[in-house]
């Protein structure tokens, strides 16, 4: 494993989309505070006057004496279901919107992810020389000071808060019931509003904050930058292997196509081409095979054993297999030459069935210079 010091690269796409497969996104704790801490207080002040009516009603029924209540142990339970349910739908009402906004926030900062990679047992976790390095890595210190701050800025907002509305909560004592409640509601508000505002200033930071240590967490050093690339792309040994299958399979599929070929051009043992026309279904000859050295020489064996008919000619042979693509026509420059071979081929296959008169000698082909690769070398038209 490369040391953390030699990662400097950024993450690849790879990397990444295994990372949030396990589990790593980036989320921010001070977001989702933000979001639930602000949500209820917007919900406490948007229900506040009905929870101000249920509140007033709840306690001139708590306070006035009935004697049935004595005497009756059934409606005391009834009296504290009426005042308890309602506090309680809203107390799940409050909760239940903070949780949804909370997920809500999450997925705003890092988006949806779903994986049970968190949930697999983990025995480094219980490591305590781990545990250790952990506790005094800098992202760990980094969100230890981060939780401290904010955990002093909110105690400092509170204390001065307090302080300072200390007379406004005094105040409360002589005013009436109602009026003290909405009075205490008010001034309770204003300081919830305070801290609401210092956690979307610390959400605010936190966000980029928890991208860039990610970002840092997942960079990658050279090493492993070689190694996934080995992985996407294979490696040397395993992709020349594939090549080297792939050729044999290529090979086998032209040696299984020499039977059904008209001849075979030959120079006489480096290049071997086989060719195929059917007069009516093609528009010119084909190529069905060809190869050099030990792969000519096993098609001119696949020939001779088809008893397809194997020509001796050099510089056709080297123009056909520089020039002509397997399984597509031969080029046009060379249809006169393939048209003299065809036609000697064709006649010397009547004349064997005595059907004819045996074939002249095989002219000169016309091949064009610039097509035969080795027509500058000595000794090329041997």
């Amino acid at each position: 494993m490369a040391d953390a010091q030699d990662r400097r690269l950024p993450a690849t796409d790879r990397k990444i989309r295994k990372a949030r497969a396990e589990g790593q996104v980036a989320r921010s704790r001070d977001l989702s505070h933000f979001a639930a801490i602000g949500m209820a207080v917007a919900l406490m002040v948007a229900a506040a006057p009905q929870a101000l009516a249920w509140l007033k009603t709840a306690l001139a029924s708590g306070l006035r004496f009935d004697a049935q209540v004595l005497a009756e142990a059934d409606v005391m339970q009834q009296r504290l279901a009426l005042v308890s349910l309602p506090a309680l739908v809203m107390v799940l009402g409050i909760g239940l919107a903070m949780l949804v906004v909370a997920l809500l926030s999450g997925v705003l900062s890092g988006g949806w992810n779903f994986s049970l990679q968190a949930l697999r047992p983990k025995f480094e976790k219980i490591d305590p020389f781990a545990g250790l390095g952990r506790m005094v890595s800098g992202q760990q210190l980094v969100n230890t000071l981060k939780s401290c701050l904010l955990a002093l800025i909110l105690g400092t907002i509170g204390a001065l808060y307090l302080r300072h509305n200390l007379p406004r909560f005094a105040e409360a004592i002589a005013l009436p019931l109602p009026a003290a409640m909405g009075h205490a509601g008010s001034v309770v508000l204003g300081g919830l509003l305070l801290l609401v505002l210092a956690l979307a200033i610390f959400a605010v930071v936190d966000v980029p904050l928890q991208r860039h240590q990610l970002a840092q967490t997942l960079k990658m050093s050279v090493q492993e930058m070689k190694q996934e690339q080995r992985e996407v792309e294979g490696s040397a040994e395993v992709k020349s292997r594939q090549r080297s299958r792939m050729r044999e399979l290529a090979n086998r599929r032209m040696l299984a196509a020499v039977p059904g070929a008209d001849l075979v051009v030959m120079n006489p043992t480096h290049f071997a081409v086989a060719l195929k026309y059917q007069e009516g279904l093609m528009s010119a000859p084909k190529v069905v095979a060809k190869g050099m050295d030990l792969m000519a020489l096993r098609i001119r064996d696949a020939a001779q054993g088809a008893k397809v008919p194997v020509l001796q000619a050099a510089p056709l042979a080297r123009a056909l297999y520089a020039h002509a693509d397997l399984d597509k026509p031969v080029p046009a420059a060379l249809f006169s030459a393939v048209a003299q071979v065809l036609a000697h081929v064709y006649q010397l296959r009547a004349h064997l069935q005595g059907r004819g008169a045996p074939p002249p000698p095989l002219p000169e082909l016309k091949v064009p210079p610039e097509l035969d690769p080795l027509h500058d070398m000595p000794g090329a038209a041997a």
